[in-house]
């Protein structure tokens, strides 16, 4: 009885069918690969700022994960303030999950950060709660990371945030108003009414104005003046923002234009 046994290949051969598509399929595991990986050499630092590198085709789940990730955290952070308020240290940090999005993955993957944290607080707080984070702090991520990412300086961040600010300030007194069923803003000149005669008061005793100010303002300046109490109150936000973004963000791989000179010399002191 005769067996057939295979004879191994030559190897000074021609190389075989089946060598030659595993090589070729090899060749073309490598080459998907390739896209997924990002060869760079090391870029010298300069001292200036320039756009976060461009890495949003490395495919992959990346930047699903990141973003939901991000997502869950600004809920998490706004949920926390909520509940458990630590002071003003929490407020800084509202936008900046959305800024980094959009600073690694681009618009896209940032509005769809605001729209998921937004989702959630609405199933986990309801929908009143989910818009005043909406607006403005999840729109004004996207906002910080459209000027970031096109190296504006911190002038021009600074004043859109301030006017995006501005406007969430006043949906939200609309949205309360709404609710309780109450004009705040009557209850917020209210309060400004106050303020300008105790600062009317105090000038009149050490002698700078007369006392027939007292009592005079009318309704216009007062809103005048809160609405001037709005906009500094929101300058101030998000200048803070802007240092802890700078602060914070280099080291979770996106980077934000430098400050004006003045403030990193205030820093530097």
């Amino acid at each position: 009885m005769s067996s057939s046994v295979p004879h191994s290949a030559d190897p000074n051969g021609p190389p075989s069918a089946s060598s030659a598509g595993s090589s070729s399929e090899s060749e073309a595991n490598f080459d998907d690969l390739d896209t997924y990986l990002d060869y760079r050499a090391a870029a010298s630092d300069t001292g200036s700022w320039r756009p976060p590198t461009d890495h949003r085709r490395k495919a992959g789940p990346l930047v699903m994960v990141e973003t939901a990730f991000l997502a869950s955290t600004a809920a998490l952070i706004w949920l926390v303030n909520t509940y458990f308020p630590p002071g003003p240290i929490l407020r800084i940090l509202f936008p900046l999950p959305m800024a980094l999005v959009y600073l690694r993955w681009g618009p896209r993957a940032a509005w769809m950060s605001a729209l998921v944290s937004g989702l959630l607080l609405s199933v986990l707080m309801g929908p009143p709660r989910s818009l005043l984070f909406l607006m403005p702090y999840a729109i004004m991520g996207v906002q910080l990371g459209f000027t970031w990412v096109r190296g504006a300086n911190w002038y021009i961040s600074i004043a859109a945030g301030t006017f995006l600010g501005s406007l969430g300030f006043f949906f939200r007194l609309w949205l309360m108003s709404v609710l309780i069923g109450e004009d705040l803003w009557v209850y917020l000149t209210t309060q400004v009414t106050q303020m300008l005669n105790w600062g009317l008061e105090k000038l009149v005793n050490f002698g700078i104005l007369d006392i027939g100010v007292l009592g005079q303002a009318n309704v216009e300046a007062i809103q005048i003046l809160a609405l001037v109490m709005v906009l500094l109150s929101n300058v101030v936000y998000l200048f803070t923002v802007h240092l802890a973004a700078w602060l914070l963000l280099e080291r979770l791989g996106a980077k934000i234009p430098e400050p004006p000179a003045w403030v990193q010399d205030l820093l530097a002191d």
